[in-house]
C-alpha cells in the first residue's frame, strides 16, 4: 500500500483531539453505562490494595520494599494502564481492522492511520482504574514520607509511564498485520507480563527477567525504574533512562506500525 506524506504535528495533534472529544461526546449520551463502566474499572486495583495489605499485615517487607512504597508501583502501574485505555485504546482494534479491511479507510484520509486508529475507541472503564491507581500512588507517596521537592519527578514518572505504554502496546498490536489474527496476543502478553511481576520489585527475580524488564522490553520504565529512585531504591542518574524509554518505545511503535502498513495488502489476501 502506498503510505501518505508527513503532516504536520500541529494538525496530527488537533485531529487526535478532536477524534477523541468526538468518543467522549458519544458515551456521555448514555451516563449510565458510563458510571457502570468506570466504577467497574476500579474493582481490580481494590483487589490489589486488599491483596498488598493482607501480604504486609504478615512480612514485614518484599526484597526491602515496604507497603507504602508497594503501593506506588502497584498504583502506578494502573495509571498507566489505565490512560492507555483512555487515551490510545484503539490500537487494540488493528487486528480486526487488519482483518476485515477497515484500514483501507483509514489509508485514503489526510490524517497518520496511527493517530485514526489509536484514537477510534475509549475504554471508559479505566477511569476508575486511574483514579484509584493515582489514589494508591499519593497514599504511598505520603504514607513513605516523601516531600514535596520530588514533586516534579513524580509528574515525570506518571507521563512517561503512560507514554511508554502506549507504544509499547501500540508495537505489539501492530504485529497482527502480519500474523493476521484479530486478537492481539502479543500485546496481551505484555499486560500479563506486567500484572504478575511489574508489580513486585525486580529484585525478586532472576537476572535474566531484570535484564530483559530494564532493556529489551522496557516496562520495568513504566513503574519499577521511577518508583525506586523517587523511594531511594535506585541512583537519581536513572531518571536520564525514563525519556530514554519513552523515545525508543515510541519509535518503535512508530517504526513497527510503518512496516506494517507497508506489509498490508487489504482483505481477502
Amino acid at each position: 500500500m502506498t503510505l501518505k506524506r508527513a503532516v504536520p504535528a500541529r494538525h496530527v495533534f488537533a485531529i487526535y483531539w478532536r477524534t477523541w472529544f468526538a468518543q467522549i461526546r458519544a458515551i456521555v449520551e448514555y451516563p449510565a453505562d458510563l458510571w457502570v463502566m468506570a466504577s467497574a474499572g476500579a474493582v481490580w486495583n481494590i483487589l490489589q490494595f486488599a491483596f498488598l495489605a493482607v501480604l504486609f499485615a504478615n512480612v514485614p517487607n518484599v526484597a526491602g520494599w515496604d507497603y507504602h512504597e508497594m503501593l506506588m508501583l502497584s498504583g502506578l502501574l494502573s495509571v498507566a494502564g489505565g490512560c492507555n485505555a483512555l487515551f490510545w485504546d484503539g490500537a487494540w482494534s488493528t487486528g480486526t481492522m487488519v482483518i476485515k479491511g477497515d484500514i483501507d479507510y483509514r489509508i485514503t484520509r489526510p490524517a497518520p492511520v496511527i493517530i485514526q486508529v489509536g484514537s477510534s475507541h475509549i475504554g471508559m472503564q479505566s477511569i476508575g482504574e486511574v483514579v484509584f491507581g493515582a489514589a494508591m500512588f499519593v497514599y504511598g507517596w505520603i504514607g513513605a514520607g516523601i516531600g514535596f521537592a520530588a514533586v516534579p519527578i513524580g509528574v515525570l514518572a506518571i507521563v512517561c509511564a503512560a507514554l511508554i505504554q502506549c507504544a509499547l502496546v501500540t508495537a505489539l498490536c501492530a504485529v497482527n498485520f502480519w500474523i493476521k489474527g484479530q486478537a492481539s496476543i502479543f500485546a496481551f502478553l505484555l499486560i500479563e507480563l506486567q500484572g504478575n511481576a511489574m508489580k513486585m520489585p525486580l529484585g525478586i527475580f532472576p537476572s535474566g527477567v531484570r535484564i530483559v524488564a530494564m532493556f529489551l522490553v522496557p516496562v520495568a520504565f513504566v513503574n519499577f525504574v521511577p518508583v525506586s529512585v523517587i523511594t531511594g531504591h535506585m541512583s537519581a542518574w536513572w531518571l536520564a533512562g525514563i525519556p530514554a524509554a519513552v523515545i525508543g518505545s515510541v519509535l518503535l511503535a512508530v517504526g513497527v506500525y510503518r512496516l506494517g502498513l507497508r506489509a498490508y495488502d487489504s482483505a481477502g489476501h
